[in-house]
Formats: C-alpha cells, sequence, structure tokens
C-alpha cells in the first residue's frame, strides 16, 4: 500500500466529523451494508460525508489496510473508526452509537 494514498485517507478522515467509505452514495448505495450504514446514519439525524469506494480502486484498497478491517461500509467519528454496518446496526439499536456521537461532540436530530 501506498503511502500518498494512506496519506490521502487520513486527511479525508481528518477532514470530516462524521465520514463514511461505502460503495455508492448516500442517495444511490450501491450495495446492501452500505444502504444499511446510510439509514442508520438517516435516522439519528447526523450529517455525514461519504467517500464512495468504487470511484477509486486505490481507496478502496487502501481504506480496508489503513483501517484494518476487511470490508466496506467503514463509519469514522472525529477520525476514530467505529465499524462497519454490522457493528453500526448493533451500536445504533443498543444506543451506543448515539451515545459515542454525543460525546465526540456530534449532533443528531
Amino acid at each position: 500500500m501506498t503511502d500518498d494514498i494512506q496519506a490521502r485517507i487520513q486527511s479525508l478522515v481528518d477532514g470530516s466529523d462524521v465520514l463514511l467509505f461505502m460503495k455508492g452514495t448516500p442517495l444511490f448505495p450501491q450495495c446492501g451494508f452500505s444502504n444499511r450504514a446510510v439509514s442508520i446514519l438517516g435516522h439519528l439525524g447526523v450529517e455525514f460525508d461519504s467517500v464512495d469506494v468504487l470511484q477509486d480502486q486505490a481507496v478502496r484498497q487502501g481504506i480496508k489496510s489503513f483501517s484494518d478491517w476487511p470490508t466496506i461500509p467503514q463509519l469514522y467519528v472525529k477520525g476514530e473508526f467505529v465499524g462497519g454496518s454490522d457493528i453500526m446496526m448493533e451500536m445504533y439499536e443498543s444506543g451506543e452509537l448515539a451515545q459515542l456521537l454525543g460525546e465526540k461532540g456530534v449532533a443528531c436530530a
């Protein structure tokens, strides 16, 4: 994995309070897991940025080594890796995700 891809990913993560690396876009998710991640954030009323990994193969591969997590989507809050859609779902259902967002100073609706 090239250092410039890792630096680019780091800069994306640093540049957004809530960032979702996903397949597709929030309006047109390209897989069920990305769709679920977008839905969870929507239910919480969280403003978030997204990166469509389908548009950039280097980012698609690079994000997996960046986070040491094999799947996409991947959620970052204030620079911290939270997890993929299954972890997001568990945290959403238990209230942990809203709590984490609150602790990090991210506004929910």
